[in-house]
């Protein structure tokens, strides 16, 4: 694919970028030349890690190293969970009725800025159902409305567009398919086995509070996404060609039986019909939401929608290149939570935050530190797995009710997305940019999604 300079024009009589834009170039070469790799962020912070614990705590390098080793193996069904998330988003956002949908959908926005909050808007959404969809629908719906706009004449800023979609993504901790919650509700989990019960999403994704900000947050952050637009005068980047894709490419040789069987309808919709009639029966005999009730939810989803198995196999195979990072970062942030526990430093971090926190500003400053964590370990699951035994412990010790750093964790995973590169590396290499094309706008997404993940935290901790 080309990169979006080969794709887009700047008009000769166009003013200057927008202010916000220049004010955060230097940003963006912090973002560019300074921020490895995520792997490299979870190498560089196991050994961190196991420094805090000689440092920290009585145990030696033997016990550090230990407890490392016995460690990685710690969260495997935990990270099949998540590359599950992130694999069935993918190929959910790239069935057919899926791609004709965000085709209907691109034609809907008249004007530049009709466009951007309607492409953050439908993202959010997707987001919040799905947060491996979000990602996808983010990228695959600017690319539909930049060109059914360009089609009609009317001129806007790709890289905003791709922003907005981007900061759709600022919201799915909050939604349907968010690993924290989901993680304290399954029975078994690393969560439930701390705490000795599991904390149901009743409690952190369906309470009112937080589903009053999750509506809140994407209300805030339309309003600011169309308040920096970019106006007249201001750089336009344009796309000068169509860089919408046809989708996935299914090849159905039929030549014998068995072929006839792969382009067949009838087994993807007969196992389909079987798994959303096991989630029925599951839900009509008290069962809540878990990671792994919301994996099958979408598979079913997919296997109804595709045409054959030979569908559900391209998509599988256009999809399954996104879930490396996580196979194998998952094992290193695992070694960290096994040296941490093994070693005590969970208790020493712990009280270093029941130290400086009180039951009203606890929720606050765990957001904070959430925050700051997920440059380090940028993958919601990995930073869960990581932070939370910490936040948990000191919430108990300070009265605190676990879903609020349940939360915290998962607000603030979502919140500094918007500057670090990992998640939004799939999105750009989709609509063909770079992350200074769309750091501007995202950090004012940042800004604006941050006074609201504060202040209800802070409502929270008051109440």
């Amino acid at each position: 694919m080309s990169t979006t300079s080969q794709k887009s024009r700047e008009p000769q009589a166009a003013g200057a970028p927008n202010p916000f834009t220049r004010l955060m170039r230097p940003v963006n070469t912090l973002v560019e030349r300074f921020i490895p790799s995520a792997l490299v962020f979870a190498i560089v912070l196991t050994v961190i890690v196991a420094v805090m614990a000689l440092l920290l705590t009585d145990a030696g390098p033997v016990d550090v190293l230990v407890g490392w080793g016995d460690g990685l193996a710690g969260l495997l069904a935990f990270m099949t969970q998540m590359a599950l998330i992130l694999l069935l988003g993918h190929m959910l956002a790239n069935t057919r009725p899926m791609r004709r949908l965000l085709a209907r959908l691109g034609g809907l926005p008249r004007t530049p800025v009709q466009a951007y909050v309607f492409v953050f808007l439908v993202a959010a959404v997707a987001s919040l159902l799905q947060w491996g969809l979000g990602l996808v629908v983010g990228a695959l719906l600017a690319k539909e409305v930049a060109a059914q706009l360009r089609e009609k004449g009317v001129r806007l800023h790709f890289p905003m567009l791709v922003a907005a979609g981007f900061s759709g993504f600022v919201v799915w901790h909050m939604g349907y398919s968010g690993s924290g919650p989901l993680t304290a509700a399954t029975g078994g989990s690393f969560i439930a086995e701390q705490l000795g019960t599991t904390v149901p999403v009743s409690e952190t994704t369906f309470a009112a509070w937080n589903i009053v900000a999750a509506v809140t947050t994407v209300v805030v952050v339309a309003v600011a996404l169309a308040l920096v637009a970019p106006r007249r005068g201001d750089r336009i980047v344009e796309l000068e060609v169509d860089i919408r894709d046809q989708g996935v490419e299914v090849e159905e040789d039929v030549v014998t039986p068995a072929d006839r069987l792969d382009a067949s309808r009838f087994l993807t919709t007969l196992i389909g019909l079987a798994l959303a009639a096991y989630l029925v029966v599951y839900v009509a005999r008290g069962g809540t939401p878990t990671l792994d009730f919301v994996n099958w939810s979408f598979l079913a989803l997919i296997l109804l929608l595709v045409r054959s198995p030979f569908e559900l196999t391209a998509l599988v195979k256009d999809a399954a290149s996104n879930v490396g990072d996580i196979l194998l970062q998952f094992p290193l942030y695992a070694g960290i939570l096994g040296m941490m526990t093994a070693t005590g430093l969970i208790a020493v971090l712990s009280d270093w935050f029941v130290s400086i926190s009180t039951p009203q500003t606890f929720g606050f400053l765990a957001l904070l530190s959430a925050g700051l964590v997920n440059f380090f370990v940028p993958s919601g699951g990995g930073q869960f797995a990581v932070q939370a035994p910490i936040l948990l412990d000191a919430a108990a010790r300070l009265g605190v009710d676990p879903a609020v750093p349940i939360m915290a964790v998962s607000y603030g995973d979502q919140w500094t997305n918007m500057i670090q590169p990992f998640w939004a590396l799939p999105l750009l290499a989709i609509a063909g940019l770079k992350m200074r094309d769309i750091l501007g706008y995202t950090t004012v997404t940042l800004v604006a999604s941050g006074v609201v993940f504060s202040a209800v935290l802070l409502i929270v901790g008051a109440g």
